[in-house]
């Protein structure tokens, strides 16, 4: 089955789907949190205010970034414990600030790559296949073209 817009009629059809506006200004919010991080509460609580009157397809870009703040504050949330505790045990001061710059990098990229991959599939007017997922949706990443 197809995803696309069903409004033929609609002079510009994209911006008649109902909450695909929100979903992409909740992306913009999310990567604007690289700059300033209070845009990402910002993103999540209108992608949580939206998701119910979305068109189901918009739905799973919804819940794709609802899923996205909430595992990266999960994952937030496990580091700065991790990084307590290796304090408390006396690893040497190098080792929590080493895992910092890793860990900061490694969310930066995930979270980059997720809102890409929305991004892609939102102005195709495509569902983000696995809104659920861990990683990119579904959508297989690679740095290759093609």
């Amino acid at each position: 089955m197809s995803h696309t817009l069903a409004h033929e009629g609609s002079a510009n059809p994209d911006k008649a789907v109902r909450g695909r506006g929100a979903a992409i200004v909740v992306y913009m919010l999310f990567l604007g949190s690289v700059l300033a991080v209070v845009t990402a509460p910002v993103g999540v609580l209108i992608a949580h205010l939206k998701r119910r009157g979305a068109e189901p397809w918009v739905q799973s870009h919804l819940q794709f970034q609802i899923r996205t703040f909430w595992l990266g504050m999960l994952g937030g949330g496990l580091f700065v414990a991790t990084w307590h505790l290796l304090g408390l045990v006396g690893a040497p001061a190098v080792a929590p600030w080493a895992l910092g710059y890793v860990y900061f990098t490694a969310c930066l990229i995930w979270m980059v790559a997720r809102c890409g991959v929305g991004i892609s599939r939102l102005t195709s007017n495509q569902p983000v296949t696995n809104p659920r997922s861990l990683a990119f949706g579904g959508a297989r990443v690679t740095l290759a073209d093609g």
